[in-house]
């Protein structure tokens, strides 16, 4: 544990900070709306529109996805310890206030490595009385260090879900990802979940592919688009729950026009 302060820790991390760069939180919300970016990551953001413009119909629809796969796993699958890897910017529905609406106990950890994404979340992610919320900083690529500093919060013992939006596209080697996630779900009990989603070849393949190569070749954190087929790796040792992975504003989607193809597919998957 530090000996640094919040405070202490949160201009620490801002000192790390890169505003000559852009970062795919910042621009995620910049799409979404929100006001925590720079002036990069609304040029980049809207240099990527202009190969695929509808990406902000799919930002709204992976964060809808989020909430509606929380609020199922606490309120019809009893999980009341969630492991949120990638937190991204706060913005509407994170991860706690969802399942600590269905019961206050609920334990969450959030793990991410930009500076500007943990000291927002440290500011701004306050969660119920009754249950904690803490944070963890560290990288996808590290799954040691993130049960590491998740274990002083949640009991593995119990079952938990381990979401992870957004996040497995920025291991490159999809034999890695497979890696990343084995780990983390080998340290999961029987009865635990897991909710993924992830940037996709199988809408707007071709847009997408341009997108993504303009991305890596501007200074960020490489990325990589996966194939269905890829993604049913990464649930590999799983049972995956109906619909299965599909685009994710199509999984259970709960009002009439929401279900409309997007560029992210999602599913949740059980271990048992």
């Amino acid at each position: 544990m530090s000996d640094l302060s919040h405070s202490d820790e949160g201009v620490a991390r801002l000192s790390r900070l890169r505003t000559d760069v852009s970062h795919s939180a910042r621009i995620w919300n910049y799409w979404l709306g929100g006001k925590d970016h720079y002036q990069v990551d609304e040029e980049v953001g809207d240099q990527i529109l202009g190969f695929v413009p509808e990406l902000p119909r799919s930002a709204v629809a992976d964060r809808r996805f989020l909430a509606r796969a929380v609020r199922f796993l606490a309120a019809e699958a009893g999980i009341r310890q969630f492991l949120d890897i990638g937190t991204g910017l706060p913005t509407a529905d994170n991860t706690h206030e969802v399942a600590q609406s269905v019961d206050p106990s609920c334990r969450v950890v959030y793990v991410d490595n930009d500076p500007i994404v943990l000291t927002h979340a440290h500011a701004l992610l306050r969660g119920a009385a009754e249950g904690v919320t803490a944070y963890i900083e560290a990288d996808v690529h590290d799954p040691a260090t993130i049960l590491a500093g998740a274990a002083a919060t949640l009991d593995f013992e119990q079952p938990l879900a381990i979401t992870m939006l957004g996040v497995l596209n920025f291991v490159m080697d999809t034999d890695e990802a497979v890696t990343v996630v084995r780990r983390l779900m080998d340290a999961a009990p029987p009865g635990s979940y897991l909710v993924i989603s992830h940037p996709t070849t199988e809408v707007d393949g071709e847009a997408m592919r341009s997108a993504v190569e303009y991305w890596n070749s501007q200074g960020s954190a490489p990325m990589t688009l996966r194939s269905h087929a890829d993604l049913v790796r990464l649930f590999g040792g799983v049972e995956l729950l109906p619909p299965g992975i599909v685009s994710c504003s199509r999984w259970r989607p709960e009002a009439t026009g929401e279900d409309i193809d997007v560029t992210h597919f999602g599913g949740v998957g059980i271990k048992r």
